[in-house]
């Protein structure tokens, strides 16, 4: 069961509209790493879950928490849309960054490229489902896989790409009622990333998972070499310096190899069906 408190989690009014800006922050409300993504991902990995019940309960408290980050954007986009006269246009459109990304474009096309349409004629002045460019958001995006580990690390990868793209945004305006919102979203992210870390910690020190996710496979069936070999596939040998290419990896020792030769032979498929129509029949016994 849900309930919702019609107070806002976090104040999200900016100090005037800006049809410009509102396009710019639909990617952290609908995009791939957007507030929608990770809010479906906590919770349908929250009920997913069949580990200990502190993680599930961990991941319903995140899982709900980022769905009232999914309403400020929602209400903060619907603000940035109201009354936005041409002049608050022009000048969102002349932002240095914005203006240094687009090359030196006519104002005009500037601000007719930044403004997202669909604001005003799909949606009448809201926010929508979607990233900056107007992809819808899919399901696609979210990770729930029922391995805590895999989820877990999935989730830092998450809220680093979330931070970085809201400290982005917060770069690309002036409004300080806009910054204070990104301020408290970046806050956010910065504590989940500890917070995913600890968890991680977490599960290995009680022997819930460890590395190789899933630790739970029998390493024996692995093949013997291949799980301790870092192999040079590119031109140039400054990986070798790496520790990932050296040392002991779970009691086998890595070795750098710095000319991986191919270990199967070339493949040959058999002929095609005629029933496909590939090729004419005839043709394929004469290359043959």
């Amino acid at each position: 069961m849900f309930f919702h408190d019609k107070r806002m989690q976090y104040n999200a009014k900016p100090d005037r509209p800006d049809p410009v800006y509102a396009k710019k922050l639909q990617e952290v409300l609908g995009g791939q790493w957007g507030e929608m993504t990770v809010a479906m991902q906590y919770l349908f990995q929250g009920w997913n879950c069949r580990g200990p019940m502190k993680y599930r309960d961990m991941l319903m408290d995140i899982g709900t928490e980022e769905l009232a980050h999914v309403e400020m954007l929602a209400t903060m986009i619907a603000r940035l849309l109201e009354n936005a006269p041409v002049s608050e246009q022009e000048a969102a459109a002349k932002h240095p960054i914005v203006g240094g990304v687009m090359g030196g474009a006519s104002k005009d096309d500037l601000i007719v490229g930044a403004v997202n349409p669909q604001h005003f004629i799909v949606t009448g002045q809201g926010a929508a489902p979607t990233d900056s460019v107007g992809f819808p958001w899919t399901s696609r995006y979210m990770i729930a896989s029922g391995n805590l580990m895999a989820d877990f690390r999935a989730n830092v990868t998450a809220e680093s790409q979330g931070r970085l793209q809201v400290t982005r945004l917060y770069e690309m305006t002036d409004d300080n009622g806009v910054r204070d919102l990104l301020s408290f979203l970046i806050a956010r992210d910065s504590y989940h990333q500890f917070q995913w870390l600890r968890a991680i910690e977490e599960l290995e020190a009680e022997g819930v998972d460890a590395t190789p996710v899933p630790i739970s496979f029998p390493r024996d069936r692995e093949h013997p070499d291949a799980a301790y070999q870092f192999w040079n596939c590119s031109v140039g040998t400054q990986s070798a310096g790496g520790a990932w290419a050296k040392g002991n990896f779970d009691g086998g020792n890595i070795r750098y190899v710095s000319d991986p030769v191919p270990m199967g032979p070339e493949p040959e498929l058999g002929t095609p069906e005629p029933r496909l129509h590939a090729m004419r029949p005839e043709a394929v016994k004469k290359v043959a």
